[in-house]
Formats: structure tokens, sequence, C-alpha cells
């Protein structure tokens, strides 16, 4: 464990990892694609703005929240079904007009509101569970130029527990790959 020395009170702080600054949009996307290059695997980067092909420079995977709406969405069909079913056919079969217990087309409306509503419910859950959320605080949070992460800096920030991660080497490495400033944030 290391200490932070702007710590007033002298109590032990956990290095969260180095915070690197660049100021163009171009420096930042060469700068993320040199760290996923480099073999790093727990680091972020913070931008302003959405920057086109970042994903790709990142090499983060598609995500898996399309495929958990497409699973609540058949879940939301197939309940829908069957509570038409199970309510029509079997629990109150009433015949009207003589038309029979149970077609799809006089329920499809539930089926289709049922569908979208759990295809919704997948898509929410899934990016709490995807994006590990609620996450009410973040260590780079204390990190006073962090602010400027909305309005015109960029930051790549890479965590201490990455396996790749050494104080001096890292610090060297964000500076060769551009950054303008590199500096500890602490936990």
């Amino acid at each position: 464990m290391k200490t932070n020395p702007n710590d007033s009170e002298g109590a032990a702080s956990n290095l969260h990892g180095l915070i690197c600054s660049f100021t163009k949009t171009p420096d930042v996307y060469h700068a993320a694609e040199k760290v996923r290059d480099a073999g790093f695997k727990r680091w972020d980067v913070y931008t302003p703005f959405p920057v086109h092909g970042m994903d790709q420079a990142m090499g983060l995977k598609r995500s898996k929240v399309p495929c958990l709406t497409l699973l609540g969405g058949i879940t939301g069909f197939v309940a829908g079904s069957l509570l038409t079913w199970w309510m029509n056919a079997y629990d109150y079969p009433l015949v009207v007009g003589g038309k029979p217990l149970w077609s799809p087309i006089f329920p499809f409306p539930i089926m289709y509101e049922c569908t979208i509503l759990f295809a919704a419910f997948g898509t929410f859950f899934g990016q709490f569970l995807m994006n590990m959320l609620p996450r009410h605080n973040h260590p780079v949070f204390n990190y006073k130029k962090f602010v400027k992460a909305s309005d015109d800096t960029f930051f790549i920030v890479i965590d201490a527990t990455d396996p790749r991660f050494d104080l001096e080497k890292t610090r060297m490495f964000l500076k060769e790959a551009g950054g303008e400033s590199v500096e500890e944030v602490w936990a």
C-alpha cells in the first residue's frame, strides 16, 4: 500500500492508478490504441463527448446488452402467449360467436406489449449488470482536474490493479504516448 503524499491527516490511502490528460481528440485516440497494444487490461478513457471509433481503439468487444434485450423480448412474448392461453383456453374457457378458445390473432396486442415490456426490462437490468451499477463514487472523482472531462479535456486512467502496472514504467509509457500531464489518482 502506498501512502498519499497529499493526505494532510497522514492516513494511508490506496493508489488507484495513473491519470493522463490530453487536449486533442486524435491524441487521446492514438494513445488509447497504444495502451491497448501494450496489453493493459484495466484502464478507461474519459472524454467530454463521444469519440467515434474509441471502442475499437480501446479493443472493447461488442456489448452483451442486446442479447439480454432479445432474451427479455422472447420471454415477454412467451409470457404473453401463455398468459392469454391460460386465461382464455384453460382457466375460463368461453366460446363467443363460435371462435376458438385461443388463437394468436386476438390476444396479439397483449403478446406484443409483453414483448416490449420484458425487452425494456432486459435492457434496463442488463445495463445495470454489465456496467456494474449502481456505483455512486469512483476514485477518479477525487482528482480535482477531472471536472474538465465534461468540458475540454480527455483522460486515460490506468488502474494500479492492472497486471502490467508498474508506477514508474507506466508513467513513462503514458508520457511517451503523448500525455500532457501524468498524475497519481488516490482512492
